[in-house]
């Protein structure tokens, strides 16, 4: 939502660089009334949820990447606020799906898919 602002970039084979190009070469090239349905809404200051806005309004008040916000403004942004966040609860799982396109792994010799989490340390 644009008073949130944009999604992190610090998972892997994240770019604040390319999510810059995404939005402004893609997204804001759009029709201003161009609905924009969120996946996530964090409800800054305590407002109401709410999943739906437009190009225009993004393009307007989007409070990291607006069309006055250049590219270098942008990237120094993200990748400094980034380095500041904790990893999500879920972000291995999350990722494992994600990279495979919403897709789970192929199931195993029981038929069963599993979401694998790394162990570091254990020899």
């Amino acid at each position: 939502m644009p008073d949130f602002g944009t999604g992190r970039t610090d998972f892997p084979l994240g770019s604040a660089s390319d999510l810059y190009e995404s939005i402004t070469s893609q997204l804001y090239t759009l029709p201003d009334e161009t609905k924009v349905f969120v996946g996530h809404d964090y409800q800054p200051g305590g407002r109401a949820p709410t999943w739906e806005s437009t190009i225009g309004e993004e393009k307007r008040q989007n409070i990291h990447l607006n069309v006055e916000t250049n590219k270098d403004t942008f990237v120094n942004f993200r990748e400094s606020r980034d380095k500041e966040l904790a990893a999500p609860r879920l972000l291995l799982p999350s990722v494992q799906i994600n990279i495979n396109a919403g897709r789970l792994a192929p199931p195993e010799n029981n038929g069963q898919s599993y979401l694998k989490i790394p162990v570091r340390g254990w020899e």
